[in-house]
């Protein structure tokens, strides 16, 4: 059909108009003279070759953004679909909410294994101000759970108590409390948490991913107007275009985390991967994020009192706590912590402590900030990593449609004056629309961490001036 669509072409146009380069051109001369003097004569209808080629660059990498997160869900028929892969024969998933589990290991690795010792953290509670702080929920649970004997027994055991129960706490708390399985199952649990961590601290480079394949499609398009007016065979414009979808993604991808440490240029300039080159404001993003929605007093207190009286916390209790205080006593215990940690709102003074003096937030910042670029990179080259020929490869495929309709509308090349100046107003027009989207997105989602802190935010770029090592980190 492409054939014939374009011999319909040949059809309306003279051939001489297409290929008038060869009866007016010697052959001496270079390809770049006939290119140009070819496209001299049609300066319109070239013009909206690299518009489209623009446009093609901004529409599939904002597609290929969208992929990587969209849908939560399986989107599709389940008549067949492969295991741990984002798409089936008919339907899509998003790639991090495929593989969230996968993905959350290497975040949870990273955590525990570089970041956070739970046993530092909780070490930071005084186990007098936070026994004095648990006391009305314990008591207030004693009384439902076992009655007013037990309750008016305990009531004057219990301040002595519990800080001796703390301190032990503190020092076992690894055995009594997986932060494996705490960052790992508020990951799991929903898999808008994992997404929403990657689009908070990879904001820029997602946006940069998105604009970039504008410009980059620009200049490609420029070499594929060059090649239709060198060559305006039915294929050009849509193996170009292909190339300009390939190359748009893979290009920008690369320079996101290419190179990895910071390559100096000459001492003029400094080269290194966007979202390396970030280091301080990703981690400040990363601890904001990590200790409100993952490692909060909230998702703590509940991980530790789950399981209830088979929990490892009963367990805990149990082998710190003579025999003949009941079981029902320590199952009172456990249900007391359970419930503060599900009603933030009765107990305030217990979770601002906790929050305070873990220091969640300040602690994984500025380790994160400790790490070599490349160990740094692991925190978010998972999510590009995974499927990423998926994601290049659509904007291939998507570049040949563009092509195709290019060629089967006589678009860039002879005639058709009118439709070009629509599809140069029409592709111009629609990749404005998506970069307002993107700006409009930012501006309604949740402030950058870093801008509290402006002493801490770097300047977002891929080249910079070389700089004093000292002053390396701060802009």
């Amino acid at each position: 059909m492409m054939r014939q669509s374009f011999r319909t072409t040949l059809k309306r146009y003279p051939i001489r108009q297409i290929r008038h380069s060869a009866t007016t051109i010697s052959p001496k001369q270079s390809l770049t003279r006939q290119a140009w003097n070819t496209i001299k004569k049609r300066p319109i209808e070239y013009a909206s070759i690299p518009c489209v080629a623009a446009f093609v660059g901004i529409t599939t990498n904002w597609m290929g953004v969208k992929m990587l997160f969209y849908p939560i869900e399986y989107f599709g028929i389940e008549s067949k679909r492969w295991p741990n892969t984002p798409y089936g024969l008919f339907g899509w998933q998003g790639v991090v909410p495929t593989k969230t589990e996968t993905m959350a290991q290497r975040l949870v690795d990273i955590v525990t294994e570089k970041l956070l010792s739970l046993e530092e953290a909780f070490g930071r509670l005084d186990p007098d101000k936070l026994g004095r702080l648990l006391l009305p929920a314990m008591e207030k649970s004693v009384l439902e759970e076992c009655g007013k004997t037990w309750s008016t027994i305990l009531k004057p055991v219990l301040p002595i108590l519990l800080p001796l129960i703390l301190k032990e706490l503190n020092v076992e708390i690894d055995q009594v409390l997986n932060l494996n399985h705490v960052v790992l199952s508020a990951f799991v649990r929903d898999k808008e948490v994992l997404v929403d961590l990657f689009q908070k601290v990879g904001r820029v480079e997602l946006e940069f991913l998105v604009n970039s394949g504008f410009g980059f499609g620009f200049l490609l398009g420029l070499a594929q107007m060059g090649a239709w007016a060198v060559k305006p065979a039915f294929w050009t414009l849509p193996v170009a275009g292909a190339l300009v979808g390939y190359v748009t993604n893979w290009i920008a991808i690369k320079l996101l985390f290419e190179p990895a440490e910071p390559v100096n240029i000459g001492n003029l300039f400094v080269l290194q991967g966007l979202f390396e080159s970030r280091q301080i404001e990703v981690s400040d993003e990363f601890g904001d994020f990590m200790s409100k929605r993952v490692l909060n007093s909230q998702s703590l207190l509940r991980d530790l009192s789950e399981g209830g009286s088979e929990g490892d916390l009963f367990k805990f209790l149990r082998r710190h706590l003579p025999y003949p205080i009941p079981e029902h006593i320590l199952t009172a215990a456990v249900a007391a912590i359970d419930d503060i940690a599900r009603n933030p709102a009765k107990y305030p003074e217990v979770h601002a402590y906790v929050s305070q003096q873990l220091d969640i937030e300040d602690t994984l910042s500025r380790r994160l900030k400790k790490l070599s670029p490349t160990q740094f990179e692991d925190l978010l080259h998972p999510v590009f990593q995974e499927d990423e020929i998926i994601l290049i490869g659509t904007g291939g495929v998507l570049g040949l449609a563009a092509g195709a309709l290019q060629t089967r509308l006589g678009w860039g090349g002879p005639g058709a004056t009118t439709k070009a100046l629509g599809t140069i107003f029409v592709t111009l027009a629609s990749s404005l629309g998506l970069y307002a989207l993107q700006k409009y997105e930012e501006v309604t989602d949740e402030p950058l961490a870093s801008k509290e802190r402006p002493q801490l935010r770097r300047h977002e770029t891929i080249i910079r001036p070389a700089i004093d090592p000292k002053q390396f980190y701060y802009s």
